[in-house]
């Protein structure tokens, strides 16, 4: 029992700091401002981690690999707390490769996360202030379909088709993690 509830914590802990420092990565690489509610709670929740690790890494191309790079690192350390707790010893190369398929994971759960708040306030609140943040979250990945998809009468299916498509590809990262982690 105690294992579990030590399990549960560090992943939980773990998890929620890693989905925040992916937020703010992809706040920057979508250019999302942040001067609304979620990015001040993102800075403030995560400035301390990165902060130190901006001194020593440069971003790459509007990139801001600092926060990637200490994302990757706590999912890892994360990874290993539990595999120390459960008693189990992965190679630091599987460790490695697992928590670079959690930041993909975390990240499509992000976007699964803003498309479905972008639909939801679009049918309840459009003027709410958060709304512009999910568009600029999900613009990006909604334009393509648009493009192939028109709307069936008023309603717009891409965010539908999104997250078939994102659903798809948790699936299939599953299925690699399972792959990895098999001994």
């Amino acid at each position: 029992m105690l294992v579990q509830i030590a399990t549960f914590l560090v992943d939980n802990i773990v998890a929620f700091f890693v989905i925040l420092l992916l937020v703010r990565f992809h706040f920057q690489w979508l250019r999302v401002g942040f001067r609304n509610q979620v990015g001040e709670f993102v800075l403030a929740a995560t400035s301390w981690l990165v902060m130190p690790a901006w001194r020593v890494i440069p971003g790459l191309a509007g990139l801001d690999l600092a926060t990637l790079l200490v994302a990757w690192l706590l999912q890892a350390l994360g990874l290993w707390a539990i595999a120390a707790i459960v008693g189990a010893s992965p190679g630091a190369g599987v460790l490695a490769a697992a928590a670079l398929i959690g930041l993909v994971r975390y990240s499509l759960y992000i976007l699964i996360f803003a498309v479905f708040i972008q639909a939801l306030l679009s049918w309840v609140n459009p003027e709410a202030p958060v709304t512009p943040v999910f568009n600029a979250v999900t613009r990006p990945f909604l334009r393509p379909l648009r493009r192939f998809i028109p709307p069936v009468g008023r309603v717009d299916l891409t965010p539908l088709v999104l997250l078939m498509i994102l659903w798809v590809l948790l699936i299939l990262l599953e299925g690699g993690v399972r792959a990895l982690m098999a001994p």
